[in-house]
């Protein structure tokens, strides 16, 4: 015969068990924080720099695509929401199109030259395939729906270093979903 009492406090201690894994796994689960980019200046960029507090807008970009000025609209997110906490970062790549086919200064002419950004760039860096930068093969586990499929693809990077949200190339900077997303997340700081 069974004891029920057994039963249930077998019960009772495997869900506890189960709850603490559960939880440890979720503690110790990578995030963006985790990952450097080289800065186009040749600094580094940690992202764990702004681990806590600060939203992070990372957005593959290119010089020469069709969706190059979308540069200034993301000046105006940076100009808009930097005070309050938005870090943007630019990450030329050369994966689609070869429409990034200089190097820093070729980038710098037109990032700075042309669209007087001041938010930071990266080196140049591959998003997509094998060579993917850490970061990027990370978000592509994270969400494997919205990987970036052209130029000037933005993740939103919550405080808590998790992929928020995600928007297409053809998705403008200034657009409200995009708006509300960042002010949501700068709301809860």
């Amino acid at each position: 015969m069974v004891n029920r009492g057994f039963v249930l406090a077998s019960f009772s201690v495997g869900s506890l068990v189960y709850a603490h894994i559960a939880k440890a796994v979720t503690m110790s689960r990578i995030t963006a924080y985790a990952f450097s980019f080289k800065a186009l200046d040749g600094g580094t960029i940690a992202l764990a720099e702004h681990a806590g507090g600060h939203p992070i807008l990372i957005v593959n970009t290119a010089s020469q695509c069709g969706y190059t000025p979308q540069y200034a609209s993301l000046q105006e997110l940076w100009t808009r929401f930097s005070a309050r906490g938005l870090f943007v970062l630019g990450v030329p790549s050369n994966d689609f199109g070869g429409q990034e086919p200089g190097g820093p200064k070729e980038i710098e002419a037109t990032a700075n030259g042309e669209y007087h950004i001041s938010f930071p760039l990266t080196q140049k860096t591959s998003v997509k395939g094998p060579d993917a930068h850490p970061f990027y093969r990370w978000a592509a586990l994270e969400r494997p729906t919205e990987r970036p499929r052209w130029n000037f693809h933005k993740y939103l990077v919550g405080r808590d270093g998790g992929l928020k949200a995600s928007f297409g190339s053809a998705v403008e900077p200034s657009e409200p979903r995009v708006i509300a997303a960042i002010e949501s997340e700068l709301a809860d700081a």
